[in-house]
């Protein structure tokens, strides 16, 4: 480990190869996985679990207590996932007695001036992008992008492959493989291109597009909509994602066109 004039605490658990640099501190239920850095007058806080290769820049505050009010000060943790950066000024609240852990997956990026409330979890390959604001118990799923200084409600769920754009209102669930936008926030068609750089084939696109334009296209409600998709579309990991996502919402999902 290298630190020079950092305020560590003697409790903390860290491995080998770990940067600090000056004016950062340590508290002491804390661990860190090797090769992290740690920049200047960061702060990681009691209950974080931050794993390898992580960078974590200055004035970041890692494991705050939430900002609920029914925080009780019970024990409970935030979870910073491997190969994970996180850029200036970003805070990632550590979780409540709902879920007791916020999580980070690994390979994110959260730019700068972020906010990761409580008992959220955000997924593996995700980019939430600058000052964007999340609420607590929000749910994002892999390889989702967040555009800059959105705002996401408390319980709202975000599927994987998802793209929502900048300076969102987000207040329902965004299914997954779809683009999100405009006031109020609506479907703006799938994440295509997205798919495609991370090897979609062209069979599997078309039948997400097939998927949203009975969804949202049609004029169905949503019952009749999946019911359509169910009976007369093949049965793919893709097609039973978007299903499984939209039965289990408990926001309701955007609305179509």
């Amino acid at each position: 480990m290298t630190q020079v004039l950092a305020n560590i605490h003697p409790d903390a658990k860290i491995a080998e190869n770990v940067t600090i640099e000056p004016f950062a501190t340590i508290h002491g239920d804390v661990e860190i996985g090797e090769g992290t850095w740690i920049g200047p007058n960061a702060v990681i806080m009691d209950g974080a679990r931050i794993g390898k290769n992580c960078k974590i820049y200055p004035g970041a505050v890692i494991s705050a207590a939430p900002q609920d009010l029914k925080f009780g000060g019970e024990i409970t943790t935030a979870h910073i996932g491997d190969n994970t950066t996180i850029r200036e000024c970003v805070t990632v609240n550590r979780g409540t007695v709902d879920r007791h852990k916020t999580v980070v997956g690994s390979n994110t990026l959260l730019m700068a001036y972020c906010h990761i409330a409580h008992d959220c979890i955000i997924g593996d390959n995700c980019v939430i992008v600058n000052a964007v604001q999340i609420g607590g118990h929000v749910e994002v799923g892999d390889w989702a992008i967040v555009g800059g200084s959105s705002a996401i409600h408390q319980f709202v769920k975000i599927g994987q492959h998802a793209m929502i754009g900048s300076q969102v209102m987000v207040r329902k669930d965004v299914p997954p493989y779809t683009k999100a936008g405009r006031d109020p926030m609506s479907y703006i068609g799938i994440n295509s291109i997205g798919l495609r750089r991370r090897g979609f084939s062209n069979e599997q696109i078309a039948q997400i597009q097939d998927i949203y334009r009975v969804l949202f296209m049609k004029g169905n409600n949503n019952a009749k909509a999946l019911e359509e998709i169910e009976k007369e579309m093949k049965a793919t990991m893709e097609r039973d994602e978007v299903l499984n996502f939209v039965k289990n919402s408990t926001r309701g999902i955007m609305k179509g066109y």
